[in-house]
């Protein structure tokens, strides 16, 4: 049977004398909320704070660094209000177009960083913290590695892709459609790593999706 049909956290990875990969996190957060009337979801507050600055601290908490984050709608705005120090803030001009330019955008401001690989995570995702985001992490293998969480054995976000891989994904994230493209295409190499336990996988969306960011 296939990695994909296997749900599973994988076992620690030994570091070795060169000390442990680079796991680089990449946040997608130039969305501008346009089922909640246009208020773009990097600025939605939570816990007093805007919501990106909690994705941040997340990938930060799991292990990943350097994180790096797209910006697209408001992302002046967004510059201005949200604590971002010490992550590289890309702005996304194409952002309307949808995540697969986001994740363009993303992947190319990582080349030259020595990044083996970009764990990939949205800022609308509350519900995933920093236990389920260092257990996709943990995943890496090699630059060609190829892993997401997976909830109820269903693949979900955050997701690591390999930097072998990030040319491909480049080329084929257009309009919504993000990493799908790639994931389907190698749908037998991808490790789902189950983070049911530990994390919920909802998204803010609509305007009843509000009452989640508590």
């Amino acid at each position: 049977m296939s990695a994909a049909e296997h749900p599973r956290t994988p076992p620690a990875r030994p570091v070795t004398a060169e000390g442990p990969p680079v796991v680089a996190g990449l946040l997608l957060a130039a969305g501008g909320g346009r089922r909640l009337g246009g208020r773009p979801k990097a600025l939605l507050p939570y816990r007093g704070r805007p919501l990106v600055e909690n994705a941040v601290r997340v990938l930060r908490e799991a292990g990943c660094g350097p994180v790096h984050v797209v910006l697209g709608a408001s992302a002046a705005e967004v510059r201005e209000r949200a604590d971002l120090a010490g992550c590289v803030v890309v702005d996304n001009p194409d952002w309307a177009e949808g995540m697969g330019s986001s994740l363009r955008v993303g992947l190319a401001s990582l080349a030259g960083t020595g990044a083996r690989a970009a764990l990939v995570s949205l800022v609308d995702q509350p519900g995933i913290g920093p236990e389920a985001v260092a257990r996709v992490r943990a995943a890496y293998r090699s630059p060609a590695s190829l892993a997401a969480a997976a909830y109820g054995g269903e693949r979900g976000h955050p997701v690591l892709f390999g930097a072998d891989r990030w040319a491909d994904i480049a080329a084929t994230a257009t309009g919504d459609q993000g990493a799908r493209v790639h994931l389907r295409n190698h749908a037998d190499e991808v490790m789902l790593v189950e983070c049911g336990d530990v994390a919920a996988a909802f998204d803010i969306d609509t305007p009843p999706d509000l009452a989640r960011l508590v």
